[in-house]
């Protein structure tokens, strides 16, 4: 009689206490910079997502934030994998915004809605990347984090969907994948051990409510100029 094969669970990482302690001072600190930025984004009138700007997202259906870790996939790709969280407080929910390698943008750029590009995770080097595997719980699309030290392939390439002319600050945004043209979503199932609780992160075919996204405090790149879309003068080499 056939038996379905169920996905293993996620593998835990053999981690030194030491590393967990260094997190969790890494979430303070960024937290701390991530207030006092907002703070002077406000004063300086800064509105829009920049080339180079450190982020977290959030899914503005479930109310859970973009996460990654070193945990792998038991099933699938077996790569890093990307989980939503409700725990604000994680050093590994922090994205860096960048161009990609043939469409590099300039530090303190404002994105444009339509833009290509990356988002690298911040704590381990890894890009928030899609393929054709099934992801675990859903059997959706599986989102992965890829590459090292920021270098990936093709299926590390997301377009930014938004209404007005740049990516604005808390609005709500969606993240299409390039080569498969999947959406970045959320499907409502949760993980057991060891990440229990977490959501599953996926690539929907269609978007919907669980595709919308939105940034929360982050670390803000700030233009030379206050024009939308002013780049930085040239012969200066900051790209991303």
């Amino acid at each position: 009689m056939y038996r379905r094969q169920l996905p293993h669970p996620p593998v835990p990482p053999q981690c030194p206490s030491i590393t967990s302690c260094h997190r969790v001072i890494t979430g303070l600190l960024f937290l701390l910079l991530a207030l006092i930025d907002n703070t002077l984004a406000k004063k300086v009138n800064l509105p829009y997502v920049t080339c180079g700007s450190v982020i977290r997202l959030v899914n503005a259906n479930f109310l859970t934030i973009l996460h990654s870790h070193d945990i792998k996939y038991g099933s699938g790709s077996g790569q890093q994998s990307v989980t939503g969280t409700d725990d604000t407080t994680d050093a590994n929910s922090y994205w860096q915004v960048k161009g990609l390698q043939e469409q590099l943008c300039s530090r303190g750029e404002s994105i444009a809605c339509g833009a290509n590009v990356k988002l690298e995770h911040l704590n381990t080097g890894k890009n928030l990347h899609s393929h054709l595997f099934p992801s675990p719980l859903s059997g959706g699309q599986e989102v992965s984090a890829f590459g090292e030290k920021g270098e990936g392939d093709t299926g590390d390439n997301w377009t930014i969907h938004c209404n007005s002319d740049f990516w604005e600050r808390d609005e709500n945004i969606r993240l299409k994948h390039i080569d498969t043209e999947k959406w970045l979503s959320v499907s409502g199932r949760t993980y057991g051990r060891p990440i229990s609780g977490q959501m599953e992160v996926v690539g929907s075919k269609y978007p919907d409510a669980s595709s919308y996204w939105k940034t929360t405090e982050g670390i803000y790149v700030m233009p030379d100029d206050s024009s939308p879309g002013k780049k930085k003068g040239e012969g200066e080499h900051d790209e991303l």
